[in-house]
Parts: structure tokens; C-alpha cells; sequence
């Protein structure tokens, strides 16, 4: 026996004759005797008090458990054996299978109806949500319908292969057992449907179910089958023989068994629960609230202990699911006293199930008891959590033995439940220890935390946003209806509403983060952490550095904002993993990818810890400069300050991923570095005597190209820091920015000797011209340049007195394109080849170099400078440069003794471009010739139309005929006025449009 679920009470002993049938009605008992009478037994407590007409019977309330005494006898109540009664409540009838079944009006007993097709039936089912009784008579079921008044009405009936033993309504079909086999017959067209076979040493039985399924007996195994006969899985109730006779009270089953009685529970696997010893058993059968057993000449009751009791001992004797099921059963006005047992019986049972290796189970229970998370961790000494004013201390759970509201003082058992054994303290201590830092321990604490965590984080989130909204609203909000408002305290800081949220989220957060590291999971750790998560820093901190768990690391301090020592663990953990053979890898990629989000909020941190991978990763980093938008300036001068040396790298990728927000000051920056480290390297050789102009550093070249190709910075700054007699090339372009052509040049051709270089400088002078639409003024730039070959002396003298000029003056102005030094016109003519190509464009830029010198000029500028003209340099240029040099200007600059050959490369193709040009203008004149006269032909032509004026001839203004009147025509032809007509209506536009003027 596992418990006593019912208590034994005799009811009725020495009954004088023996008893065939046996019912309840309220408390009291109609049992029928072999001699054919019916006896009415009441309460021996009922009998004594003032009584009721023997013809009224009670049935309010249940049976007493107390001695019953006989009331009255109704003698004649059967002819033959009663073989069953049944008590129909909702109609107030008493039926009996006796001779035939037979309907008597309670509580009289006053015969109804008897219904004589009936005769020789042996077994019955009625229906009592429908009113219908189905009985079977030898090989026949019948079907009857009560039709609400004396009688009943025949709906049905139906043939089966044999006998029916047992019967039983599942819906709207009737479930059979006829001998060896159980067969479901279905009331609408007779068809049979054959289930499976019954057993061989007990007849067939058939029992309803509550919940509408059905048991059907095979021997000592009763078959559970839902209404269609389909066979329910794990349903088996096993019995220790083969029962007689099934009544379902829930959540027992109780079978009449050979030598005793059985009691099972309804829960798979459906286990005993009571055996209670009784022989001779005639009949058992189900009251309102106990199970009456009829011997043949006494009756016992079955009364069920509290349920408060039965929970007591199955709890005790270790049946904690039993237990946890009986709980479901205890009324719904009782809920907080079956809250309180559900959640001591899951407490007990968890740790019953911890003890014994069941650890996933134990956590499920502990999860249905709702205990604190601190309860559980105290279970896991080794992993550490943060403390709480807010949460106690997790205090030893309550035996469900010691509550004293599951006293069973009323069941009337001598259980010492008092004394309950725990089942928590027995096991040895050290076993224990090394039990729950398991693997398997740890996993099952896992799924537990995961499964609370949500709405432990969701509680901690909604306390988050309340005091936003606190804070948002401040202090001075004012309650609806009400008057008073909280004075601000200066300086106060918002307390928190509570923090036992937080504070259970910490507690849960921290320990499952240990949980998951202490069972491998390292990656699902790292994804922990990156979700919202309230991990106790400090905590989680120590544990995760003592494993090296770095990458879990970085995540917290990641998610608690704390960047500025995530990034010194990174920076640590690259450097590591260069010098050492580390097995996991930390790359400075890491800490460009870290630093990204915080460009936005913090850009002077991440500048602080982009400066050691700005050397390793360039691109990656100035892409993080770039793509986080913070500003070029900002970095630029930051590199000054801490890192100087990586100033140039950042400006010339900035330069590179990013011309166009590449300013002006960052241009000069980056040009004042280059020259810098030129200077630097020009002392440096000068003071040992190795200096060579045409020595080019990897840092010159990128001072030359960056002078050539960007235009922010200031020429005139950089020119006062070059030396006079070094770095020419630089000082020519540098002249060229600020339109010191000539002095460019002559730099060019005098100081570097390269003349290609001059000629290159003019070309681009003059495309960039071009792309001006101004060639024709920049073209004049390779007039300059033959000015300088033709007189090199004076154009060096010009060009040391203007270097010092430029250098010791700080006067803005800037000569254009061709200001070189003008030279006097003679009243000299032209030659017949300067008018050719003079007559192409005889404009000039003011600016040019328009020396108008004659050939006794020239023999004066040789006299003056007395050295030799770069005849081959001038020849050359005009025969390169024929199409853009004026021709006229150019002739009159070359001497006089010049020789005609040598100018054929250049008057060539200078008279052939003439010509061409004179034959093309000559043409464009005939054709805008001939188009004037196409033009004044079709205006004669117009001229010539003719309009005939008859006698029927309209104005088109007044609307009267023309007749001899001065008239006019409009343009179209047509349109025919009184030229008076016409001239007012002009003075009348004329008026209008002054006043709308004056309107205006």
C-alpha cells in the first residue's frame, strides 16, 4: 500500500437476508434482498432526531460515515433476483433490472413504468444527459427515450451476433461486450465495429470514463480506448487479477477483485495506491461521495481521506508526482493553501531529484515552485554572485511534513507524519560537493536560468524605463487632481523606485555567464554578452581573467560601456599575439572594428587607441577616420601633438581615399611636414659638401608632386623658407603659383639648365588656358620664354633683384602671365610676313610681352648684355610651338641677322595656316554674300502680294465696308482695317500699357 486513500467504514452489519443490489439516494441506502423486499437504512444520528414520513427519503447531502439503521421495508419491491439499481437523480426515478427494468418516483418508490420489452434483459446503460437507456436482451439491443413524463418511448432496436455482457454509451454509439470480443455499434445505422478480442478467464466490461473514454476489461489489463475505440497510448491499468466489477471516483479507479479490493490511480503508469482486503464481495458501486461495498449480509464505505492528508503521506512516502496531482484537485477556494503545497512538494521534490542525479528534473521543479534564483545558486557554492540589500539570504526550505495546515487530524489514520525524514540532508557531503559542479549539474542550472531569465529581464527593463520617465518628468510633476507639487532639491540625484529587479537580474545575469564558461561554452558565453545583460562587472571581471576567457572580457566591458579599458585589454592582447604563439588570435583589425561605433560619441578616444594600428593598418584606420565622420582637422592636429611621426601617413591616405574634404589648412600641413624633412635632409648633406640639386629623396618627390597637384596652401609662406641656392625646382613651382612665369622659367632654363622642363611648364600654362577659354592671353607665356633665350644675362640680373624683391617684400600683388620686362616699341613697320599674321589676331593681352623692339634693339641688348643668345633654344621652341605663338611679336624679338633658313620650320606652317585661314574667310564671306541676297529677294517677293478691294470688303475693327477709305493690311494678307481704324486702335494699346505701368 502507498497511502490510504480511502477510509474503511462498516456500514451495515448481520442484514438478515442476503443482499442482491445495493444504491444510494443522499445519505441514505436502498438495498434489495434476496426475499424481494426493498429496505431503507438511514444514519443511526438521523434516526434519533425528529424524523421524516417514512414515504419521504432525503437526498441531500452524501453518506455518513456512522453505523446505519433499517427505516422501513418495502416488502414485494422484486419478483425475482435484483441484478442492479440506479439512482437518476436530475428525474427523481429509481431504476431497477429485476424481471424487466422498472422505474420507480423517488422518494416513494411509487412504480412508474415498467418496461416489459425489457424482460430477460441482463444488462443496461443509461444515458442521463440525454434521458435514453439502451438495455441488451439475449442477442438484442434495444433503445428507449424517457419522454419527460410517466413513460418511455421506443427509438430502436438492433441484432448482435451474441449475448451482451456489458454495455456502455460513448457519445452517440453504444461500446459492447459480447463475450470473447468488444465491438462498437453505432445507433444510427446498426453497423457494428469490431474493437479487439476480450480476455479469456474474466467476461467482458465495460467502463465509462469522466472524460468520455473508455476501459475496457482484458483480464487482469484494463484497455483504455477513446469513444471510437482507437486505442490511447500508455493506456494500460494493470490489476492484480481480473476485476469483476470497475467504479471510477475520481482520480481513483477501484476494482472488485477476487479476494480483495483494489484502488488505482488514473495517472499513467496508473499505479496501485490501496489494497483493502474483503471477501464474498456481492457488490461495488459508486455514491455521490464513497464507494459502497455490499457483502451478502453487510456493507462498508468507502469514504475518501482529505486530500490535505493523502498529499501528507504520499509527500512523506516519496510519490511526489502523486502528490503534485491530488494538488490540482483541492478546491478552488482553496488556492493559496494549494499554492503553498505545490510549491513545498516541487522544493521537496527538486532536491530529491538533485540528491539522485536528475538534475534537468529537479530544475524543472524548482522552476514550478517559484523559488528565489538564490535559493537554487546556494546549491552552487563555487559560483560566486553579487550581494543585495534588497534580496535575502535564500533561507532552508519548509518540509512539507512540518506545515501545519496538512495536519490530518480529520482522516482518522494513525500515520506519525510528524516526523518526516529529509531526503536533502543524508547524503554524504563531500558527494554532494563534487555532485554539483558537475557537468551535467551545471547544464541543467543553465536551462533553468535561461528559462527564468526572461521575465527576470523584462521586470529589470520595465524599472530601467521607469525611472527614464522619473528623470524625464523630473521632480515637479504634478499628480492629476491633485494640488501639491515635490519641491526639486538642488543637486539631488534620482533615487531608484527599486532595485530588487536589477538586483535578481545581476544575480541571474553573473551566475549563468559562469555557468556557460564552466561548461565550454565559450562562443555562447560572447553572445550572451553582446545582448542586454546586467552581469555584475566586478564579479564577472576577476572569474573571467583568471580563465583568459578575453574575448568574454572585451563583451563586458563592451556592454557596460567601459571602452576605455576594453581597448587597453585589446591593444595588450595584439601585442601579445605578435611576439607570442598564442592560440587564439588577436589582430589590430579588432580594434578598428571596437572603435567604430564610438566615433560618433567619443572620437578623442578613439584617436587615443587608433594611433598604434594607424602604423600597422593604415587604410583600415583612415577609412575609421573617414567613415566615422570625424573631423580631418581634429585628427590632424591630435597627430601633431602625440604622434608627429604619423602625421604625413594620415595626410597622404586622407589625401588619397579623399580629395575632395581635403581643406586647404590640411593641404598646407602636409606640404610644411615634406618641405620640413627636405630641409632637414638638405643641412644634413650641405654641412658634409654631398649636396646635389638633382638629388631626389622619396620625401622630395612627394614635396613635388604635392606642390604641383594640390593648391591649398600658401606659396608665398614656403618660398621665405627655401634657400637661396638649393631647391630650385621647388622655387619654380612655387613662383608658378604665385603667376611669376618669367621667373619660373628662367629658373628652369638658367639654374636647372633643363630646358624641356621650361617648355612643359608653358604647355600646361597654356592648356589650362584652354579649359579658361583664355589660350590666346597664356599664350604669350612662350613669348617669355623666348625673351629669356634671346637675352640670358639680363634675364639672370632681373631674376636675382625680383628673388629679393619677392622674398624681403610682403606686398600682396603678384604679377600675371607674361610680365616680363617690357621692352621700348620702335616706330619700326612691320614686315610684309609680320602683317599676315598680324591681319589673324592684331588683339594683345595687356600683359603680354609686347617688346616692340627693332633690330637696332637687338643690337643694343647684345651690347648691354654682351653674352650668347640660345639660338638653338629659340629655333627650336618656334618650330615646336609655331601654332601658339603670335608670329608678329615673335619676329620682331629674334635678331636681325637671323637667318631666313632656319625660320622655315616656323614660317612654314605659319604661312600655310595663314592662307588656309585667308581662303577660309574668303569663302564665308562669298556665302553670307549670297545668303543677304537670298534674304532681300524673298523680302521682294513678299512685297509684291496683291489684295483686290471689292465693294463688299469689311474693316475687320469697325466692321464697315472699306469702300474708297485709306485702309491697311495686316501681316497675314488677310486681315483688312480703316488705316483710321488701325491708328486708334494702336493709340488705344498705347493708353493701356501706360496705365498699367503707372498701375505698377
Amino acid at each position: 500500500m502507498v497511502h490510504s486513500a480511502y477510509d474503511s467504514f462498516e456500514l451495515i452489519n448481520n442484514s438478515p437476508n442476503k443482499i442482491d443490489a445495493i444504491e444510494s439516494y443522499g445519505s441514505n441506502l436502498l438495498i434489495s434482498h434476496s426475499d424481494g423486499s426493498l429496505r431503507v437504512y438511514v444514519p443511526e444520528s438521523s434516526s434519533t432526531s425528529v424524523q421524516s414520513p417514512p414515504s419521504d427519503i432525503t437526498h441531500k447531502g452524501g453518506l455518513l460515515q456512522e453505523r446505519y439503521v433499517l427505516e422501513r421495508t418495502v416488502n414485494g419491491f422484486s419478483r425475482r433476483q435484483m441484478l442492479a439499481m440506479e439512482v437518476l437523480l436530475s428525474r427523481e426515478l429509481l431504476l431497477s433490472l429485476s424481471e424487466s427494468i422498472a422505474f420507480h418516483r423517488l422518494p416513494n418508490l411509487e412504480t412508474l413504468a415498467v418496461i416489459t420489452k425489457a424482460k430477460g434483459a441482463n444488462v443496461y446503460s443509461w444515458d442521463d444527459k440525454r434521458g435514453v437507456l439502451a438495455f441488451g436482451r439475449q442477442r438484442r439491443v434495444c433503445i428507449f427515450r424517457h419522454d419527460g413524463g410517466r413513460g418511455f418511448v421506443e427509438v430502436k432496436e438492433f441484432g448482435v451476433p451474441d449475448t451482451v455482457k456489458s454495455m456502455s454509451w460513448c457519445g452517440e454509439n453504444i461500446c459492447l461486450g459480447i463475450r470473447r470480443e468488444y465491438m462498437i455499434l453505432n445507433t444510427t445505422n446498426g453497423a457494428l465495429s469490431e474493437l479487439f478480442p476480450s480476455g479469456r478467464i474474466a467476461a467482458p466490461l465495460v467502463v465509462s470514463l469522466p472524460s468520455g473514454e473508455l476501459l475496457l476489461g482484458k483480464d487482469n489489463i484494463g484497455v483504455l480506448v477513446d469513444q471510437n475505440g482507437k486505442l490511447i497510448q500508455d493506456g494500460r491499468v494493470c490489476w492484480s487479477e481480473a476485476p469483476a466489477v470497475v467504479v471510477i471516483q475520481k482520480p481513483y479507479a477501484i476494482g472488485l477483485l477476487p479476494r480483495h479490493v483494489e484502488i488505482r490511480s488514473l495517472r499513467v503508469p496508473y499505479p496501485l495506491i490501496q489494497t483493502v482486503v474483503l471477501r464474498n464481495v456481492r457488490r461495488l458501486v459508486r455514491s455521490n461521495n464513497a464507494v459502497i461495498v455490499a457483502l451478502d449480509n453487510s456493507v462498508f464505505g468507502f469514504f475518501p481521506v482529505p486530500l490535505g492528508a493523502q498529499i501528507v503521506q504520499l509527500t512523506a512516502s516519496g510519490n511526489f508526482e502523486e502528490a503534485l496531482a491530488l494538488c490540482k484537485l483541492l478546491p478552488p477556494e482553496d488556492s493559496s493553501l494549494r499554492s503553498a503545497k505545490e510549491q513545498s512538494i516541487h522544493i521537496r521534490y527538486a532536491h530529491f531529484l538533485f540528491e539522485n542525479g536528475n538534475y534537468e528534473e529537479a530544475m524543472e521543479h524548482f522552476l514550478a515552485s517559484q523559488v528565489e534564483i538564490t535559493y537554487v545558486l546556494a546549491l552552487y557554492p563555487s559560483i560566486v554572485v553579487p550581494k543585495s540589500s534588497f534580496i535575502p539570504e535564500p533561507q532552508k526550505f519548509v518540509d512539507v511534513g512540518d506545515a501545519p495546515y496538512l495536519s490530518r487530524a480529520s482522516s482518522g489514520l494513525s500515520d506519525d507524519l510528524d516526523s518526516t525524514p529529509s531526503h536533502v540532508l543524508e547524503s554524504d557531503e563531500m558527494d554532494i560537493e563534487s555532485k554539483k559542479m558537475s557537468h551535467n549539474t551545471l547544464m541543467a542550472l543553465i536551462k533553468y536560468l535561461q528559462k527564468k531569465r526572461y521575465s527576470v529581464i523584462e521586470k529589470a527593463t520595465a524599472e530601467g524605463t521607469e525611472e527614464v520617465v522619473s528623470d524625464a518628468v523630473g521632480d515637479n510633476f504634478i499628480s492629476y487632481g491633485t494640488s501639491r507639487s515635490k519641491k526639486p532639491t538642488k543637486g539631488r540625484i534620482h533615487a531608484p523606485v527599486t532595485s530588487i529587479a536589477r538586483d535578481m537580474a545581476a544575480i541571474l545575469d553573473t551566475a549563468l555567464l559562469q555557468a556557460l564558461l564552466l561548461t565550454g561554452q565559450s562562443s555562447a558565453a560572447t553572445d550572451f554578452l553582446k545582448a542586454l545583460n546586467y552581469c555584475d562587472v566586478k564579479i564577472c571581471e576577476e572569474f573571467l581573467q583568471k580563465r583568459s576567457q578575453y574575448a568574454c572580457l572585451l563583451e563586458l566591458y563592451r556592454s557596460n560601456s567601459m571602452h576605455r579599458e576594453a581597448l587597453k585589454l585589446l591593444h595588450q592582447l595584439v601585442e601579445e599575439s605578435k611576439s607570442e604563439q598564442t592560440v587564439e588570435k588577436f589582430k589590430p583589425d579588432m580594434i578598428i572594428e571596437y572603435l567604430k561605433p564610438l566615433c560618433a560619441t567619443d572620437p578623442i578616444l578613439v584617436l587615443e587607441f587608433s594611433l598604434p594600428v594607424l602604423e600597422s593598418c593604415p587604410p583600415q584606420t583612415i577609412d575609421l577616420f573617414l567613415s566615422g565622420n570625424i573631423p580631418a582637422d581634429l585628427v590632424n592636429s591630435y597627430l601633431k601633438q602625440h604622434a608627429p611621426n604619423m602625421q604625413a601617413t594620415y595626410l597622404e591616405q586622407m589625401l588619397a581615399m579623399n580629395e575632395n574634404s581635403f581643406s586647404g589648412n590640411l593641404q598646407n600641413e602636409m606640404v610644411q611636414i615634406y618641405l620640413s624633412e627636405v630641409l632637414d635632409l638638405y643641412a644634413e648633406l650641405n654641412s658634409q659638401q654631398k649636396w646635389d640639386e638633382k638629388t631626389c629623396s622619396p620625401t622630395r618627390k612627394k614635396l613635388l608632386s604635392a606642390l604641383e597637384s594640390i593648391s591649398g596652401y600658401n606659396p608665398e609662406v614656403l618660398l621665405k623658407r627655401l634657400p637661396p641656392d638649393a631647391l630650385y625646382e621647388e622655387r619654380a613651382i612655387l613662383l608658378g603659383k604665385m603667376n611669376q612665369h618669367e621667373l619660373a622659367l628662367s629658373i628652369y632654363v638658367h639654374k636647372l639648365h633643363v630646358p624641356e622642363l621650361a617648355l612643359s611648364y608653358c604647355d600646361r600654362l597654356y592648356d589650362s588656358g584652354l579649359e579658361q577659354h583664355s589660350a590666346k592671353s597664356y599664350g604669350n607665356i612662350y613669348l617669355t620664354l623666348l625673351q629669356i633665350y634671346l637675352n640670358p644675362t639680363k634675364t639672370t640680373k632681373n631674376f636675382e633683384k625680383k628673388i629679393t624683391n619677392l622674398v624681403s617684400s610682403q606686398s600682396p600683388g603678384i604679377p600675371k602671365v607674361g610680365s616680363g620686362t617690357p621692352a621700348k616699341v620702335k616706330g619700326v613697320r612691320f614686315k610684309k610676313i609680320a602683317e599676315i599674321e598680324g591681319a589673324e589676331d592684331t588683339r594683345f593681352s595687356p600683359s603680354g610681352t609686347d617688346s616692340g623692339r627693332s633690330d637696332g634693339d637687338t643690337e643694343d641688348a647684345a651690347e648691354e648684355g654682351g653674352s650668347t643668345i640660345m639660338l638653338d633654344q629659340v629655333l627650336d621652341l618656334l618650330s615646336k610651338r609655331w601654332d601658339r605663338i603670335n608670329g608678329a611679336q615673335a619676329l620682331k624679338l629674334l635678331p636681325r641677322d637671323t637667318k631666313l633658313q632656319n625660320l622655315l620650320p616656323f614660317l612654314g606652317p605659319l604661312l600655310r595656316k595663314s592662307s588656309e585661314a585667308c581662303r577660309n574667310f574668303s569663302v564665308i564671306k562669298s556665302l553670307r554674300e549670297s545668303e543677304n541676297l537670298q534674304v532681300k529677294d524673298e523680302l521682294y517677293s513678299q512685297r509684291k502680294a496683291v489684295l483686290k478691294i471689292t465693294s463688299d470688303s469689311m474693316c475687320s475693327l469697325c466692321n464697315k465696308k472699306i469702300g474708297t477709305s485709306v485702309f491697311a493690311v495686316y501681316p497675314n494678307g488677310k486681315t483688312i482695317v480703316h488705316f483710321v481704324c488701325f491708328r486708334d486702335s494702336q493709340n488705344m494699346k498705347a493708353v493701356g500699357r501706360g496705365s498699367q505701368s503707372r498701375k505698377r
